[in-house]
């Protein structure tokens, strides 16, 4: 049997498959991408349907996704965990730049408290690195708003396994964020030090971007367990390790089902031997 929840810090609890909000923006993450009704329903039925862990950030929209979670789910059911990330400025769809400077970085926390109507954040992530601000300093305010309860816990995105070893010697990291799907293992040894040291790992883009969606060995094996390929290319990483929790995201109720669904396939060895070599 696949495990259904994940413990982040070994001590908050989430079911591994949960939801992401980027598909709640238009192209580019900039703007909406429809009726904001939409977005609301999509966001009350995930929740509805045991969805524990919601995935969003600052940059989104910007603001705007943030924003629907609060509109949709304010006020918050109590296992319900909301990871927002920061650290990143988008200025139009296709333009973004780093900022890891830590005054900017509290900046960035505090309007996202304002913006999800919380008083602490459950999983505040660093979404890039700044290579111009040492790590120590970019640790070190999220350090302090953990300490100022403003920050449960604290996860990195778009990380190497050299970084995330550099950053546990710093401070706790509760989670990791990169890449990683059915044909994009490059984070395979981040995965390794992630189930070493017991820190979630929140795939992006863990349908290949569309890319598993028609793909046909999980076609074949989609057919043989009445699901479809996104489901398998779900399920494999949700059999993969026990610390991948899939945040898939989507606009549409029926594409939700579709993804949620993915939790009851349960892959065979064949399945998972034909499958590992997809990598």
């Amino acid at each position: 049997m696949v495990g259904e929840t994940f413990a982040l810090a070994g001590e908050t609890p989430v079911r591994r498959l949960g939801y992401g909000t980027a598909q709640l923006t238009g192209p580019g993450y900039w703007g909406p991408r429809g009726d904001a009704r939409d977005a609301v329903a999509v966001l009350r039925r995930a929740v509805g349907r045991g969805v524990t862990l919601i995935d969003t950030a600052d940059n989104y929209g910007p603001s705007l996704a943030e924003e629907l979670v609060a509109e949709a789910l304010h006020p918050y059911p109590e296992n319900l965990v909301i990871a927002t990330k920061g650290g990143v400025v988008r200025t139009s769809a296709c333009a973004w730049h780093v900022d890891g400077r830590p005054e900017q970085l509290r900046a960035m926390c505090e309007a996202s408290l304002r913006r999800l109507r919380l008083d602490t954040i459950g999983l505040y992530q660093l979404h890039r690195l700044d290579p111009a601000v040492p790590m120590a300093e970019q640790l070190g305010v999220l350090d302090e708003l953990r300490t100022e309860g403003k920050v449960r816990h604290v996860g990195l995105d778009t990380v190497t396994a050299e970084q995330l070893a550099s950053a546990l010697e710093l401070s706790p990291v509760a989670s990791v964020q990169n890449r990683y799907h059915l044909l994009d293992r490059e984070s395979e040894p981040l995965l390794r030090l992630c189930e070493e040291r017991g820190i979630a790992f929140l795939p992006w883009f863990p349908l290949g971007n569309g890319s598993l969606t028609g793909h046909p060995v999980c076609a074949e094996i989609a057919a043989a367990h009445g699901a479809t390929p996104g489901q398998i290319a779900l399920a494999w990483l949700l059999h993969r390790s026990p610390v991948l929790c899939p945040t898939p995201g989507t606009g549409a109720l029926d594409h939700l089902e579709e993804n949620l669904g993915a939790t009851a396939v349960r892959l065979t060895d064949h399945d998972l031997t034909r499958l590992a070599t997809l990598g």
